[in-house]
Parts: C-alpha cells; sequence; structure tokens
C-alpha cells in the first residue's frame, strides 16, 4: 500500500509542477506549450485519483474511460470537469500532432484558469479518496 501513496502524491506533485510550467509558457507567449501543460496536468492528477481506487492505464484514452466511469458517472467529480479534461485531450492531439493548428490566446487563458480550478477541486476529491483509504467501511 506504500508504493500505492507514493505513486499518488508523486503525480499530484508532478501535476503542480506541470501547470506551474504551463502557466509560465502561457506568459511566454507559448500556447502550444501552454495546452500541452495544461493537458499533462490535468492527466497527471486524474491518474494520482485513479490510483485511490488502484486504477491505472497505459494509455490516454484508457484513462480517460476510467475516470469517466469510476468518478465522472458515480458523481464524485463534476461532469464539467470530465467535459474538460476530454476537450483538453483532443486540443493537445491537435497542438501536437495536427498541421495548421493555431490557439487563441483568450481560449489558452481561459483554458488555464479552468485547469487551475479543476485541479484544485482533484485535490479535494484525491483527499477525501485517501481518507476513504484510511477508513474502509
Amino acid at each position: 500500500m506504500n508504493w500505492e501513496r507514493d505513486l499518488i502524491k508523486y503525480r499530484r506533485e508532478k501535476a503542480a509542477e506541470t501547470i506551474e510550467d504551463a502557466r509560465f509558457l502561457f506568459e511566454k507567449g507559448r500556447l502550444f506549450s501552454a495546452v500541452n501543460r495544461i493537458y499533462y496536468a490535468l492527466f497527471y492528477e486524474i491518474s494520482a485519483l485513479l490510483m485511490t481506487k488502484n486504477l491505472s492505464s497505459h494509455k490516454h484514452t484508457g484513462i480517460r474511460a476510467l475516470f469517466n466511469v469510476h468518478f465522472v458517472k458515480e458523481g464524485i467529480v463534476e461532469t464539467e470537469i470530465g467535459k474538460f479534461y476530454s476537450e483538453m485531450f483532443v486540443f493537445r492531439q491537435e497542438g501536437d500532432y495536427k498541421d495548421f493548428t493555431f490557439f487563441k490566446e483568450n481560449h489558452v487563458n481561459d483554458w488555464l484558469q479552468k485547469a487551475e480550478k479543476y485541479l484544485k477541486e482533484l485535490e479535494i476529491c484525491i483527499d477525501k479518496e485517501i481518507t476513504k483509504m484510511d477508513n474502509p467501511i
């Protein structure tokens, strides 16, 4: 059980650092990189959340599916967070792999603000799930 806790902590720290990177990149006008980092901050945080239920996947689509089934559909996490995570996955894919994709500064700024808000909400959710791990019914 200790390695799971260590992994949860590691992923949470990685999410926090990655959203800071996104903010820095955005402020430098690096919109593609900021979008990438916004997505990955969410990815790391959601991966940490999944570990509270001993869930994981080696694929991004698997992480999204597990998150939606076990947290969004169960009402543990707001539907809006699930939708936003899916949108950021698409934007990240387009930015990384699709030619002639352009992001508007105001959109990236909105996404960054939403991500920062949702990461805080996911932190609270992780803390609650860890408490459940400590006190199983």
